[in-house]
């Protein structure tokens, strides 16, 4: 079921800025990737956008962000419905591994008008974001609260690590 909501060229932008890590790149670029970031439907309810204020620098982490984890589940809006990119840094046995998560939320207290929108626009935004990986929605604190369900949802039970802490 298709809402008829667009993504804006900016939330696109931000998702292929976070897709391609550069390795080339220098420690001021590097400062300014996002780790993670919110999107929204716009206040008319026709695009999906950038959330204000919503987003985590790799900048930030160690400096203003102790564990961008926890940060990001803080971000989350208890009672509203979000779209959401997060590039976890994690381990398997093998290798250390980066890949972006799209992460779909939809806490239960959320009005059931914005979760039916939400929903049925989520393929919108998830055509936009060619070659994600990982899709995980989420429907409470519950689910996202403790790092290990992420890490189970990236590579199962041999992830060791996510963001150098220990799982």
């Amino acid at each position: 079921m298709a809402s008829g909501v667009t993504v804006t060229d900016e939330v696109i932008t931000v998702f292929n800025e976070m897709k391609v890590r550069k390795a080339q790149v220098n420690e001021e670029d590097k400062k300014k990737r996002k780790k993670a970031v919110l999107f929204c439907l716009s206040p008319d309810k026709k695009n999906i956008v950038l959330e204000e204020g919503q987003e985590i620098l790799v900048g930030q982490v160690g400096d203003t962000i102790d564990d961008p984890y926890l940060h990001f589940v803080k971000m989350l809006p208890p009672d509203d419905c979000r779209y959401a990119l997060y590039d976890a840094t994690y381990e398997t046995k093998e290798t250390k591994k980066e890949d972006l998560v799209f992460i779909f939320w939809a806490p239960e207290n959320a009005p059931l008008k914005s979760k039916m929108i939400y929903a049925s626009s989520k393929d919108a935004i998830k055509k936009k974001f060619t070659g994600i990986k990982h899709e995980w929605q989420v429907n409470g604190l519950e689910d996202i609260k403790d790092r290990r369900t992420l890490a189970e949802k990236l590579g199962g039970s041999c992830v060791v690590t996510l963001e150098g802490s220990p799982v």
